[in-house]
């Protein structure tokens, strides 16, 4: 018998069963009009999600990675400098992969739990007097660490700094699930995927890119053949692809949006931020802390829980699989061993949280951890109660 049971990871997430209907789809030609009925309003629909009035949406058959790959090779040039903190997992693969191309990559470290440095960034853009640093990479949430970092204080930094670099935001996690405002913190190119706050299955990787980064493709020399915007967006001007698209997921990816915008992305907002909260409720009752090191660095689609000492969170993440068929994430990098992660983000409600709480119990208990069953889940229970709610409709 397959597992019916909710996902808890940061993503994939789970996927509504409409979504899940809409990609399944017999074929169609993709170079007909039949494919820009579906895909016009993807494109439109993620221009609305990540806030974007200027630019091009590219949409690449590929992930989150794929699309930090297709930001950077169509900018850059061997040799050139970017600016990155290393906070965490998925910004150090973003650094990781500048280094394989070719770039500098001028890092600020940073400790894991934390958010990126605004002055940190600042006092490195004012050092800058020459403009060798051409792009700055932020992630805005970092998944490993359920950290969430000020995209618009970043700009603003940049502004303080009087330096014309241009910016990448990583919203692979936060994108569809957490306001995002590319226009408003003035980011160059933005990265989502299908498979977070989406609520499809992994395939697509998203971008909105800004004039500025479109003009930088006139120069940039790193080789790109299957990610080059410019082949993309004349074939876009004709109607398709350059190669074959992935349909079904684009015929998903509409029909989220869709989704999305009826419920509304103020009540999306709040609904990840409700369900957040109620997993921080649950977490204190516990006696234990989010990895983030401040509120306001709380993460509203993931949290990474640090475990008791002498405890191992790979193995609450194992037990919960083995025994109980439910997924919640491993420790990643630094952290590895010394948190779970708790996904919650797309298809979910108060009600699905509740059982992934009560199963982290149960594990804890289990493995012999201290806690007293029932009591995170009351804590949940109370302020779910008392935040105000209306029925996701995500989730239908």
């Amino acid at each position: 018998m397959s597992s019916q049971n909710p996902v808890f990871i940061p993503g994939p997430t789970n996927i509504p069963e409409a979504i899940r209907k809409a990609c399944d789809m017999p074929t169609i030609d993709h170079r007909s009009p039949a494919f820009a009925r579906l895909f016009n309003p993807a494109v439109a629909g993620v221009r609305r999600v990540i806030g974007m009035d200027q630019g091009e949406v590219i949409i690449l058959p590929s992930t989150g990675t794929g699309g930090w790959e297709a930001a950077i090779s169509n900018t850059l040039s061997p040799g050139d400098t970017v600016l990155a903190a290393r906070f965490g997992m998925f910004s150090h693969r973003w650094i990781d992969m500048c280094q394989r191309h070719g770039l500098r990559v001028q890092v600020i470290e940073t400790p894991w739990g934390q958010g990126a440095p605004l002055g940190a960034i600042e006092a490195a853009l004012r050092a800058d007097t020459e403009g060798t640093i051409k792009a700055v990479l932020a992630t805005h949430n970092e998944t490993a660490t359920g950290v969430k970092s000020d995209i618009g204080g970043i700009r603003s930094a940049m502004d303080a700094a009087g330096h014309g670099a241009m910016l990448f935001v990583d919203g692979v996690s936060s994108i569809g699930s957490m306001p995002f405002d590319m226009a408003g913190w003035g980011v160059d190119i933005a990265v989502a995927g299908s498979q977070k706050g989406f609520m499809l299955p992994a395939g697509l990787a998203i971008l909105g890119v800004s004039p500025k980064a479109i003009a930088a493709m006139d120069s940039a020399t790193l080789p790109r053949t299957f990610f080059d915007f410019r082949d993309m967006l004349r074939s876009y001007a004709a109607g398709g692809y350059p190669y074959t698209p992935a349909v079904g997921l684009i015929s998903g990816l509409a029909h989220a949006i869709e989704m999305l915008e009826d419920e509304g992305l103020d009540a999306v907002y709040a609904r990840h931020h409700r369900i957040a909260e109620g997993v921080r409720r649950a977490i204190a009752a516990w006696g234990l802390t989010p990895c983030a090191t401040t509120p306001d660095l709380y993460s509203d689609t993931v949290t990474a829980v640090v475990v008791p000492e002498g405890c191992n969170g790979t193995d609450l993440v194992k037990l919960a699989a083995d025994k109980y068929g439910v997924a919640f994430g491993v420790g990643l990098g630094e952290v590895a061993g010394k948190v779970f992660r708790v996904g919650h983000l797309g298809m979910l409600t108060d009600v699905m949280m509740l059982s992934g709480l009560a199963t982290a119990e149960m594990c804890m208990a289990d493995l012999g951890w201290p806690v007293r069953l029932g009591s995170g889940v009351a804590a949940a229970q109370d302020y779910y109660r008392g935040a105000p709610a209306q029925v996701a409709r995500a989730a239908a």
